[in-house]
Protein backbone atom coordinates (compact mmCIF):
# COMPACT_ATOMS: atom_id res chain seq x y z
CA UNK A 1 0.00 0.00 0.00
CA UNK A 2 1.09 3.90 -0.69
CA UNK A 3 0.11 6.24 1.93
CA UNK A 4 -0.40 9.57 0.61
CA UNK A 5 -0.05 11.88 3.42
CA UNK A 6 -2.54 14.39 4.03
CA UNK A 7 -1.68 17.52 6.38
CA UNK A 8 -4.88 19.21 5.32
CA UNK A 9 -3.76 20.60 1.62
CA UNK A 10 -2.89 19.64 -1.48
CA UNK A 11 -4.11 17.69 -4.66
CA UNK A 12 -4.70 14.52 -2.75
CA UNK A 13 -8.04 12.81 -5.02
CA UNK A 14 -6.09 13.56 -7.94
CA UNK A 15 -2.96 11.43 -6.90
CA UNK A 16 -4.81 8.76 -5.83
CA UNK A 17 -7.02 8.60 -9.07
CA UNK A 18 -3.97 8.52 -11.22
CA UNK A 19 -2.56 5.65 -8.75
CA UNK A 20 -5.80 3.89 -9.31
CA UNK A 21 -5.80 4.24 -12.90
CA UNK A 22 -2.41 2.68 -12.65
CA UNK A 23 -3.56 -0.56 -10.19
CA UNK A 24 -1.93 0.67 -7.42
CA UNK A 25 -3.17 0.38 -3.96
CA UNK A 26 -2.95 3.44 -1.90
CA UNK A 27 -4.76 4.96 1.26
CA UNK A 28 -4.57 9.00 2.17
CA UNK A 29 -4.25 9.35 5.35
CA UNK A 30 -2.78 11.83 7.88
CA UNK A 31 -1.84 8.99 10.50
CA UNK A 32 2.09 8.83 10.98
CA UNK A 33 1.45 5.08 12.36
CA UNK A 34 -0.27 4.33 8.84
CA UNK A 35 2.00 6.21 7.29
CA UNK A 36 4.77 4.12 8.92
CA UNK A 37 3.57 0.65 7.40
CA UNK A 38 2.94 1.46 3.93
CA UNK A 39 5.63 0.58 1.40
CA UNK A 40 5.90 3.97 0.05
CA UNK A 41 4.98 7.41 0.74
CA UNK A 42 3.73 10.43 -1.52
CA UNK A 43 3.89 14.20 -0.18
CA UNK A 44 1.65 15.98 -2.25
CA UNK A 45 1.38 19.52 -2.26
CA UNK A 46 -0.38 22.65 -3.14
CA UNK A 47 -0.69 25.53 -0.62
CA UNK A 48 1.72 27.81 1.82
CA UNK A 49 5.21 26.31 3.21
CA UNK A 50 4.31 27.69 6.50
CA UNK A 51 0.89 26.27 6.82
CA UNK A 52 2.01 23.13 5.43
CA UNK A 53 4.78 22.47 7.62
CA UNK A 54 2.88 23.41 10.85
CA UNK A 55 0.18 21.26 10.12
CA UNK A 56 2.96 18.02 9.32
CA UNK A 57 4.31 18.79 12.80
CA UNK A 58 0.85 19.01 14.24
CA UNK A 59 0.08 15.64 12.50
CA UNK A 60 3.58 14.07 13.63
CA UNK A 61 3.82 13.26 9.49
CA UNK A 62 7.23 15.22 9.70
CA UNK A 63 8.71 12.71 11.65
CA UNK A 64 7.23 9.47 9.63
CA UNK A 65 8.63 11.28 6.24
CA UNK A 66 12.40 11.41 7.86
CA UNK A 67 11.76 7.72 9.25
CA UNK A 68 10.95 6.28 5.88
CA UNK A 69 13.82 8.20 3.83
CA UNK A 70 16.15 7.03 6.87
CA UNK A 71 14.54 3.12 6.00
CA UNK A 72 15.43 3.91 2.31
CA UNK A 73 11.52 3.86 1.56
CA UNK A 74 9.98 4.85 -1.93
CA UNK A 75 9.18 8.29 -1.53
CA UNK A 76 7.87 10.92 -4.09
CA UNK A 77 7.15 14.37 -3.45
CA UNK A 78 5.49 16.16 -5.57
CA UNK A 79 5.24 20.44 -5.76
CA UNK A 80 5.00 21.97 -2.40
CA UNK A 81 5.92 18.25 -1.22
CA UNK A 82 9.19 18.28 -3.12
CA UNK A 83 9.84 22.15 -1.24
CA UNK A 84 8.70 20.90 1.51
CA UNK A 85 12.06 18.46 1.73
CA UNK A 86 14.48 21.69 1.90
CA UNK A 87 15.98 23.45 4.85
CA UNK A 88 14.29 26.73 4.84
CA UNK A 89 11.77 28.51 2.23
CA UNK A 90 11.48 32.10 1.46
CA UNK A 91 7.73 31.96 1.65
CA UNK A 92 6.60 32.93 5.08
CA UNK A 93 10.24 32.43 6.02
CA UNK A 94 9.79 28.58 6.99
CA UNK A 95 11.64 25.72 7.91
CA UNK A 96 11.36 22.83 5.91
CA UNK A 97 11.81 18.86 6.81
CA UNK A 98 15.61 19.58 6.46
CA UNK A 99 16.14 16.27 4.43
CA UNK A 100 17.90 17.94 1.47
CA UNK A 101 20.19 20.50 1.69
CA UNK A 102 19.09 24.12 0.25
CA UNK A 103 16.62 26.72 0.08
CA UNK A 104 13.75 27.62 -1.36
CA UNK A 105 13.61 30.72 -3.29
CA UNK A 106 10.51 32.72 -4.95
CA UNK A 107 11.11 33.08 -8.55
CA UNK A 108 12.42 36.42 -9.66
CA UNK A 109 9.99 38.92 -11.61
CA UNK A 110 11.21 40.12 -14.56
CA UNK A 111 9.57 41.59 -17.62
CA UNK A 112 6.41 39.99 -19.37
CA UNK A 113 7.25 36.96 -17.04
CA UNK A 114 4.27 35.77 -15.05
CA UNK A 115 4.15 34.50 -11.67
CA UNK A 116 2.97 31.80 -10.42
CA UNK A 117 4.95 29.84 -13.61
CA UNK A 118 1.68 27.96 -14.32
CA UNK A 119 1.18 25.81 -17.36
CA UNK A 120 3.04 23.39 -19.59
CA UNK A 121 6.67 23.31 -19.58
CA UNK A 122 9.47 21.19 -21.28
CA UNK A 123 12.28 19.82 -19.42
CA UNK A 124 16.33 19.06 -19.06
CA UNK A 125 17.75 16.08 -17.70
CA UNK A 126 20.46 16.02 -15.34
CA UNK A 127 22.29 13.52 -13.19
CA UNK A 128 20.99 9.73 -12.66
CA UNK A 129 18.09 10.81 -15.13
CA UNK A 130 20.34 12.13 -17.80
CA UNK A 131 22.99 9.16 -18.28
CA UNK A 132 19.33 7.14 -18.82
CA UNK A 133 19.06 3.13 -17.86
CA UNK A 134 15.99 1.26 -17.46
CA UNK A 135 15.13 2.98 -13.62
CA UNK A 136 15.24 6.42 -15.35
CA UNK A 137 11.94 8.21 -14.61
CA UNK A 138 11.81 10.92 -16.96
CA UNK A 139 12.69 11.75 -20.71
CA UNK A 140 15.03 14.89 -22.14
CA UNK A 141 12.56 17.57 -23.63
CA UNK A 142 9.07 16.07 -22.63
CA UNK A 143 6.33 18.73 -21.19
CA UNK A 144 5.11 18.35 -17.80
CA UNK A 145 2.57 20.96 -16.03
CA UNK A 146 3.95 23.13 -13.21
CA UNK A 147 2.05 25.49 -10.99
CA UNK A 148 4.23 27.36 -8.30
CA UNK A 149 5.78 30.79 -7.67
CA UNK A 150 9.16 28.84 -5.28
CA UNK A 151 11.36 27.01 -6.36
CA UNK A 152 14.05 24.32 -4.79
CA UNK A 153 17.49 25.38 -4.91
CA UNK A 154 19.90 22.82 -3.56
CA UNK A 155 23.14 23.04 -1.74
CA UNK A 156 23.91 19.67 -3.99
CA UNK A 157 23.57 20.51 -7.51
CA UNK A 158 24.26 16.10 -7.80
CA UNK A 159 20.77 15.60 -7.09
CA UNK A 160 19.14 17.42 -9.46
CA UNK A 161 17.40 15.45 -11.90
CA UNK A 162 15.67 17.86 -14.26
CA UNK A 163 15.22 21.82 -15.08
CA UNK A 164 13.14 23.98 -16.74
CA UNK A 165 13.26 27.33 -17.51
CA UNK A 166 10.75 30.72 -16.78
CA UNK A 167 12.72 33.71 -16.24
CA UNK A 168 15.57 31.21 -14.81
CA UNK A 169 16.72 27.83 -14.98
CA UNK A 170 14.93 26.55 -12.02
CA UNK A 171 14.96 22.88 -10.38
CA UNK A 172 12.05 20.60 -11.88
CA UNK A 173 13.42 17.47 -10.11
CA UNK A 174 15.50 16.15 -7.77
CA UNK A 175 16.68 12.27 -6.70
CA UNK A 176 18.42 10.66 -4.45
CA UNK A 177 18.51 7.18 -2.83
CA UNK A 178 14.94 6.34 -2.29
CA UNK A 179 13.31 10.01 -2.92
CA UNK A 180 12.09 11.39 -6.14
CA UNK A 181 10.53 14.88 -6.24
CA UNK A 182 9.17 16.92 -8.53
CA UNK A 183 8.12 20.76 -8.75
CA UNK A 184 5.52 19.49 -11.41
CA UNK A 185 2.63 18.05 -11.14
CA UNK A 186 2.81 14.47 -12.80
CA UNK A 187 -0.98 13.62 -11.79
CA UNK A 188 -1.61 16.94 -13.82
CA UNK A 189 0.39 16.03 -16.71
CA UNK A 190 -1.51 13.69 -18.88
CA UNK A 191 -0.41 10.61 -20.57
CA UNK A 192 3.39 11.96 -19.63
CA UNK A 193 2.47 12.15 -16.17
CA UNK A 194 1.21 8.77 -16.35
CA UNK A 195 3.72 7.35 -17.72
CA UNK A 196 6.13 9.00 -15.07
CA UNK A 197 3.69 7.62 -12.61
CA UNK A 198 3.98 4.16 -13.80
CA UNK A 199 7.64 3.83 -13.47
CA UNK A 200 8.35 5.60 -10.34
CA UNK A 201 6.19 2.45 -9.57
CA UNK A 202 8.10 0.16 -11.24
CA UNK A 203 10.99 1.80 -9.05
CA UNK A 204 9.60 1.57 -6.04
CA UNK A 205 8.63 -2.09 -6.79
CA UNK A 206 12.82 -2.33 -7.56
CA UNK A 207 13.83 -0.74 -4.34
CA UNK A 208 11.42 -2.13 -2.47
Amino acid sequence: MIAILDYGMGNLGSVQKALAFLGAASEITDDPDRARTAEALILPGVGAMGLAMSNMRARGLDQAVREAVVHEKPFLGICLGMQMLFEHSEEDGADGLGILPGRVRRIPKGPGLKIPHMGWNRIDLHGREAAGGPDTLLRQGESVYFVHSYYADPADPSIIAATADHGITFTAAVSKGSIDAYQFHPEKSGDRGIDILRRWLRRMEAIR
